[in-house]
């Protein structure tokens, strides 16, 4: 039997695999349905859509005239997009929907007309940066009151799912909100008074609802490196500061926040990953805890659904993996030749085998029934699938216009 190699002559990490197919920069990357597709959003507008089971195009379409900065699904067949052509575009594209759409890739043909999937909304957004939109749906228990916005919102008829939507604002500083399906404006954040301090541009925005409270917050990261909590107050329709921290010295370019929403992590042009506390009760001036990880210009950050771990992707073509708890690297991923600008988790799902497991029965007639052949069989494709969901996939995007996958931890 081989020895073990010592850490330091182990080989680098390789991807899983690596799509190709765009022909400009990936910005955005979103695993969904349960991790069998992944969107992946270029510098030129397009989307392509992936198969994650079978590596393949299933869906392609160019949705922007420009920069696409983000995407979000909205309930089970309804995509958002926005880009830097000031739109923000709902699209309908359910499983049924993907056999009709285009699987040309970008760079077969980018002049190509493909078809869009069915358009149910748009939204003219300013978009004067590179921030994206943030999106949280209502819930039933706290949705913003029609008397409080009489002329934005009727109850006429049984609604959909209801979408709250933040976007950068007309002015530099401001935060503006949206309702869906409405298409309402219903408020907005004006710029923070800070006392000698200009915040510039909002660049990151995240969106969510107190699990107690069901209280909406809305955290912001800005051109001056600042970064800001801000809570609604229901009885005066104001939005209320409540955390604030400067960190960094550069505008922060990402920021998620743990499933658990407990704190939230920022990442910047400079070199600096930030830990923040959430819900806290009085102003605060400190993170919990920065690093400095000498890899200045980390331009996207995500945490994983169960909130252990953390990616970034790095100027420098990197990817690397935290342990959000002690912010201790863990990984760096190199295989990229251009710089990193998109990271994206899947989530993470146990196997329906694992949730099933008690499936022994104590008569020998219970045991044959199991064990048949027919209740045993699983076909290839079911057993891909059920690969495909249950891996722990990474995804990162690059200038070059490949998304490399990875499987870690």
């Amino acid at each position: 039997m081989r020895p073990a190699l010592p850490p330091s002559t182990l080989p680098p990490a390789q991807p899983i695999y690596v799509l190709r197919g765009h022909g400009a920069a990936i910005h955005t990357l979103l695993f969904f349905r349960e991790n069998s597709r992944l969107l992946t959003g270029d510098a030129d507008g397009w989307i392509v859509i992936w198969s994650v089971a079978i590596k393949r195009p299933v869906a392609v379409w160019r949705a922007h005239e420009a920069t696409l900065l983000g995407a979000e699904t909205w309930d089970e067949d309804k995509l958002i997009t926005h880009g830097r052509d000031g739109k923000l575009c709902v699209w309908s594209l359910s499983l049924h929907d993907e056999q009709t759409m285009s699987t040309q890739l970008p760079l077969e043909g980018g002049s190509t007309h493909r078809k869009h999937p069915w358009l149910l909304h748009t939204l003219s957004i300013v978009t004067t940066n590179f921030c994206s939109f943030a999106s949280c749906v209502i819930p039933s228990n706290n949705v913003l009151d029609p008397e409080d916005h009489p002329e934005t919102i009727t109850n006429d008829d049984p609604k959909p799912t209801s979408l709250l939507l933040a976007v950068s604002g007309t002015n530099d500083s401001q935060i503006d909100l949206y309702h869906l399906p409405s298409e309402k404006k219903v408020g907005m954040i004006p710029a923070p008074e800070q006392v000698n301090t200009k915040t510039g541009m909002v660049m990151a925005l995240k969106l969510f609802h107190s699990p107690l409270t069901s209280d909406l917050h809305v955290i912001a990261g800005y051109e001056s490196g600042r970064t800001y909590v801000f809570k609604r107050i229901v009885k005066s329709q104001q939005w209320e500061a409540i955390y604030t921290s400067c960190p960094h010295s550069q505008p922060i370019l990402s920021l998620d926040l743990c499933s658990s929403l407990d704190c939230y992590f920022t990442s910047s042009a400079d070199a600096i990953i930030a830990k923040h506390p959430l819900l806290v009760d009085a102003m605060d001036e400190k993170p919990i805890k920065q690093v400095q990880t000498r890899h200045a210009g980390q331009q996207g950050l995500a945490v994983r659904s169960d909130g252990r771990i953390l990616a970034t992707a790095g100027w420098d073509s990197r990817a690397r993996v935290y342990a959000t708890k002690a912010m201790k690297e863990l990984a760096v991923l190199k295989w990229h030749k251009d710089g990193c600008y998109a990271i994206a988790f899947a989530e993470i799902i146990n196997s329906s085998t694992e949730q099933n497991i008690d499936v022994k029965t104590s008569t020998s007639t219970e045991r044959t029934t199991v064990h048949s052949p027919g209740a045993m069989y699983r076909s290839v494709e079911k057993a891909r699938n059920e690969n495909t969901r249950t891996t722990h996939w990474l995804a990162a995007g690059a200038k070059d216009g490949k998304v490399s996958l990875w499987d870690i931890y």
